[in-house]
């Protein structure tokens, strides 16, 4: 079987002339639009009929018309000049669009940021930003991470490093719970409920510090389920297995919705703090700085509510 010749393709500037002259049936509005002279188009056209072998112009009177053959490749060419246009402009946009990406805890990732990320979109929409989630410190370079929110002491090594957010402690339960259980009056009552628990932790919550804020001595912890996550210990509350230890960051929605109910005005502050961290000297880089910008003044709005709520009394029964 005989292979056809392949059809030598001319310059796209060629191209641009011919589609320019079929659209305008004019060699000098054709220029005008392409900003060059008359001759260049007209040369052009030459240069494509010379190649394909075929008249694309003919003359009625004053004005140009399309040829046949011109009326089956000149679709074609306008249709190529707009896909490749469309496809150049989209990447430009991609070149144009920056990544931020962002490594914290799940429950403050799911509770505290991910609610508030749309006015960061509508803010910077030319940056696009990537979650991820750990429990671990991570490594930038190695984790391709720009930024961490970070709970602890604000104490590392190497890294910028500043406050975003404290929090308060609290219990905290559903009403489903509350209609299967007495509405417990005093603090010391809670050690009769059962008590939901992160199962490690050092930087976690813990009820014999709420105790011990309350006034309750503490001699043994009820037993209760135990979970691999704050958002996991809220959830469980919000089903009604028990009482969990929240913090303020982490209920404040499911508060105002009525999906949790806080116990006591007891509000025990957390002992340790989110940080927004990045690698020292990226806090300058334009997108971490609008970032950062965004989210201290977010965390802001945040610890103002959490300080005026602090001393606020439980609803009673």
């Amino acid at each position: 079987m005989s292979q056809q010749p392949m059809m030598r393709l001319p310059p796209s500037a060629a191209l641009r002339a011919l589609e320019a002259a079929a659209r305008h049936l004019s060699y000098t509005r054709a220029a005008e639009e392409l900003h060059i002279t008359q001759s260049a188009v007209s040369h052009q056209i030459r240069h494509v009929e010379a190649l394909w072998g075929v008249k694309l112009f003919v003359r009625r009177g004053r004005r140009l018309a399309l040829t046949e053959e011109a009326m089956t490749v000149v679709p074609i060419v306008r249709e190529f000049i707009d896909r490749l246009g469309a496809a150049l402009s989209e990447l430009r946009v991609e070149e144009d669009r920056q990544s931020l990406r962002v490594s914290m805890v799940q429950s403050f990732a799911f509770k505290w940021l991910v609610p508030r990320l749309e006015r960061f979109k509508r803010a910077h929409p030319e940056i696009d930003v990537w979650l991820s989630t750990t429990d671990d410190l991570v490594e930038f370079q190695s984790a391709g991470v720009d930024v961490a929110i970070r709970l602890g002491h604000g104490n590392w090594p190497g890294v910028y490093s500043t406050l975003l957010l404290r929090e308060y402690v609290f219990p905290v339960c559903s009403r489903h719970f509350l209609e299967r259980y007495a509405w417990p009056q005093q603090p010391e009552q809670l050690l009769r409920y059962p008590l939901l628990y992160r199962h490690s932790a050092d930087i976690c919550p813990r009820w014999r510090d709420w105790f011990r804020d309350a006034g309750v001595s503490v001699e043994r912890l009820p037993k209760g389920s135990h979970f691999p996550d704050t958002s996991m210990a809220v959830q469980a509350a919000i089903d009604g297995l028990g009482i969990a230890l929240a913090r303020s960051a982490h209920v404040e929605d499911d508060l105002a919705r009525g999906r949790l109910i806080k116990l006591f005005d007891v509000h025990s502050p957390s002992s340790v703090a989110y940080y927004f961290v990045c690698p020292k000297g990226a806090e300058r880089q334009p997108r971490i700085a609008a970032f950062h910008r965004w989210i201290t003044a977010e965390a802001a709005d945040a610890q103002r509510a959490f300080d005026r709520t602090a001393a606020a009394a439980a609803p009673q029964a």
